[in-house]
Order: C-alpha cells, then structure tokens, then sequence
C-alpha cells in the first residue's frame, strides 16, 4: 500500500540506492585475484638502463635497519612500525639489478658458514683431495646506511563543492621517507660516496554525496567515497633504488670504477643529482688528483 503512494520517481531512485548498497558489500575484484611479481618503480626501469661497467663491484650488505622510530598510530597496533623491516634485502635486489655490484651474503651469514661445515663434514677422508666448496668470495666495499626518517602528514588539505543537493569532495594527505646509502672502502675504510633520497607517499580521498527531496516530506541522502594509499614499502624501495643510481654516478665521477664504453658518461642517468638539465647533461672527466682504480678490485 506504501508502494503505491510513492511516486514512480521516488521507487526509481530507491531501488538504485539499494542496488548500490548492495555492490557495496561484494569484494573488489582484485581481492580474488592470484599472487603476482611486485610491480617496479619507475626507478627500477631506470636501474635496468644504468649504463655498463667496465666490471662489478663485489658489494656486502649487512643490515639496512629502520632508524626512524615511528610506529603506526592506535588502533593498528603500537608495536607495528611505519616502515618496511626488510630494507636490506631490497637493497640488495636493487645492487643486482643495477647490473654493477655482485652482492654476497653477509646478513644471514652464519647459515651460510653452517651449510659450508656440513658440506665439509661430508667431504672424502682423503686430505689430499680438493675441497667440494671454494672459498668464499670477499667483498670490495661495504654499503651502510638505513631508513633515517619517516614524516606523516607533512602536508594534507581537501576541497569540496555542492550544488543543489548534490556534491564532490576530496582530502589528501601527504607522508615523507628518507634513506641514507653510503658506500665503504674495506682497505682504507673511506666512505667513497653517501646519498640521502626522499620519497613522498600520497593518500587521498573521494567522497560525492546526493541529497534529494523525493517529494514533499521524503528525504534521500546517498553517499560513497573511495580511498587509494600508495604502499609505503614501494615508496621506500623506490627511494633505496634512487640511492643506487646516485653512489653509481658519484663513483663514476670520482674515479672509484669505470664505465665500459666512456661515450656513456654523458648519459643523462648519471647526471648530478639536482640537476634540471639532467637530460644534457655530462658527467665531467675523472679529477686528475683521484687515482682511477678497476671496478672488478676495487
């Protein structure tokens, strides 16, 4: 009997905010999706086109660790961190797709040294015999640093209009991560070159709403909104790979290691940091003070 009284409009406008209401509730499709590869950063493409060395740096890594001190705020958790823990071994990932370092294992090196006692446990009776397993390969330098600061709400704000029931708003939301990366000579312990990268991390928020007399005396108010946080972790690998591409090309202009083909150093990957011209500009000759040593032993 209701039904009936309600004009035709008003039934029309109530079976949407119902159908909607319902969409609501399904999962997203990309919840049932399968697993996938971490997609890259636009730094990763960038550290697939690094121009070649003249040979690979053996590279320790020991540990990449959260200096920040920030943990998420309640109701996550108080003891959930901001940031990624796993920052050395994305740093290693980015050493080995720069094509310029061979990394070895150095942060989980006591399994290593226990398998190596097995194999020689398991090894021939026979002294004289050569070993199963060769030595282990050293490394030339060392990379230090850490994740040193992570900033939230460095800068948020919004905007919102409406018109005749019906209006549009949004909020941002802006958090800053910074890492450090420097490389150390083990001969000399010199720190042959030190970076600090910054990646922000942007979230935001849509939200259109609708509010509408469907007749004298009935009121409808529809609302949805959307949400998008870019994932810290990809924010904090990208700023790790851009601290990769910069030790390179300061390296390369220090005369720590070589390129393969010199034509390469005017590329526009290893134009200073900063640089507004990085696409003309070349990185100049090695200082004639700095003695240029071969990359595969340095």
């Amino acid at each position: 009997m209701m039904a009936r009284l309600m004009k035709p409009a008003a039934l029309l406008l109530l079976a949407s905010v119902l159908f909607l209401a319902g969409c609501v509730t399904h999962h997203p499709s990309e919840a049932n999706s399968g697993a996938q590869l971490t997609p890259g950063t636009r730094m990763t493409r960038d550290l697939a086109r690094l121009p070649a060395p003249k040979g690979k740096v053996a590279v320790a890594v020991y540990g990449f660790r959260d200096q920040t001190g920030q943990y998420k705020p309640a109701p996550d958790s108080s003891f959930s961190t901001a940031v990624t823990q796993g920052g050395a071994a994305i740093l290693v990932q980015a050493l080995l797709d720069s094509g310029w370092f061979i990394p070895v294992e150095r942060e989980n090196l006591q399994n290593l040294l226990t398998e190596r006692k097995i194999v020689r446990a398991l090894e021939a009776p026979d002294k004289n015999a050569a070993p199963l397993i060769p030595q282990l390969q050293p490394a030339s330098i060392i990379i230090e640093g850490g994740i040193t600061a992570y900033e939230s709400n460095v800068r948020s704000g919004g905007i919102g209009a409406h018109y005749l029931g019906v209006g549009l708003s949004t909020l941002y939301r802006v958090d800053q991560v910074t890492i450090n990366l420097r490389s150390v000579d083990i001969r000399s312990g010199k720190v042959l070159g030190s970076v600090s990268t910054t990646k922000a991390i942007y979230s935001y928020e849509v939200r259109p709403t609708v509010f509408k007399f469907v007749n004298f005396k009935d009121l409808v108010q529809f609302e949805a909104g959307m949400t998008r946080n870019e994932p810290a972790q990809l924010c904090v690998r990208e700023a790790i790979e851009a601290g990769v591409i910069h030790l390179v090309a300061q390296g390369i202009r220090d005369g720590f290691w070589e390129l393969k083909d010199e034509r390469d150093r005017s590329s526009s990957l290893l134009a200073p940091a900063g640089d507004e011209h990085a696409a003309s500009a070349a990185l100049p000759p090695p200082p004639p003070e700095v003695s240029t040593h071969d990359s595969s032993t340095t």
